[in-house]
């Protein structure tokens, strides 16, 4: 990928997905897409230039590389679901997260029709995301529909459902995030009694200090006040970095430091979902990294997957969905990625 700056690369990917969400509302008709790169190419692809990184286990465990399907959505505009999952199969992937519910130009798809398509690919649709709320009554968001929400979900086979909106409903007090939290365990329970897991996606504000009390970072707040038995993360990896960037320091300058890893090692059974989004370091940019293909950045993915898998017990317990939110070519991103993430292999 061209490795230009976007100008405000956080607020496109929201504004982005809120209308791509906003057009899924009443709809139940199917989302993006999935992807696929096969594992056998991925260690020797000529056409990516990417090579194996030694002899040891692979970092990737098997059957757990899917792909968030908004990264693919102008192939599922165009395209559809099948020749866009049947050339995604190609490349190795077995998950689809999806992104809202609706083919765009290509045409309708039931929801059943999505799973069994996705199933007929080999791919896995492990998770979605919807919006958190909104002010009209009627729109698809846990906030307004979650009983429409969850019914979709479990018509798509979904074991995981969440919402990629930040928890700042009610603002960036300690007490607005405490009321967004019980409501995310309302949801969390509602999931439960499907047999489903709730989830909420960062991007990097998440990790800024509440306006109230600058000693507090938002995200611990989050972390507190929800129950780990029903309200779990999705770490944007990509973001978690940018927010390590910009909120290391305190308002009034005192240091912050934290690494986005640790939070995955403390509490890993919270993170059953990662999005794997790649970035090069770049000090001059507002979120401290230009966004890349999976692979072309400056994030050591060989050491975040390799700890976080070879904790006792946890190697099958994640999901690694590649991302980018403003790929160059879709295809490549989802094919170039794979490639890469499959030839990581665990240092000996």
């Amino acid at each position: 990928m061209s490795r230009t700056s976007q100008p405000d690369p956080e607020l496109t990917h929201r504004l982005t997905r809120r209308g791509m969400l906003g057009v899924a509302a009443g709809a139940t008709a199917a989302a993006l897409l999935g992807a696929a790169a096969s594992p056998a190419g991925a260690a020797t692809d000529a056409a990516t230039g990417t090579t194996g990184h030694g002899r040891g286990r692979p970092v990737l465990p098997p059957g757990r590389l899917g792909i968030q399907l908004y990264s693919l959505r102008d192939k599922v505009s165009t395209l559809g679901f099948a020749p866009v999952f049947a050339e995604l199969e190609k490349y190795g992937y077995d998950e689809v997260e999806f992104a809202g519910y609706t083919q765009g130009s290509a045409g309708p798809i039931t929801l059943a029709q999505l799973r069994r398509l996705a199933r007929d690919h080999g791919l896995n649709p492990i998770g979605s995301h919807v919006g958190y709320y909104s002010d009209d009554p009627n729109a698809y968001t846990f906030a307004q529909n979650l009983t429409k929400v969850l019914d979709d979900a479990q018509a798509l086979g979904l074991k995981h459902i969440g919402t990629a909106s930040g928890p700042f409903r009610y603002g960036s007090t300690v007490d607005a995030w405490k009321r967004a939290a019980e409501e995310f365990n309302t949801y969390g329970a509602a999931a439960k009694a499907r047999g489903m897991k709730f989830y909420q996606h960062n991007h990097s504000e998440e990790f800024s200090f509440a306006t109230d009390n600058p000693k507090v970072r938002l995200y611990d707040v989050l972390l507190r006040e929800t129950d780990p038995d029903l309200v779990f993360l999705e770490m944007d990896i990509f973001w978690a970095y940018s927010g390590q960037f910009r909120f290391s320091k305190r308002p009034d300058g005192t240091p912050a430091p934290f690494e986005p890893l640790n939070y995955v090692l403390r509490q890993p059974h919270r993170y059953p979902l990662f999005h794997v989004k790649d970035g090069v370091s770049d000090p001059s940019n507002t979120y401290g990294y230009r966004m890349t293909d999976v692979g072309d950045g400056d994030i050591d993915y060989q050491k975040f997957i390799s700890a976080v898998t070879r904790l006792r017990g946890e190697r099958l317990a994640h999901h690694w969905q590649a991302e980018h939110d403003q790929p160059t070519e879709s295809f490549t991103f989802a094919r170039r990625s794979s490639a890469h993430l499959h030839s990581l292999r665990e240092k000996c």
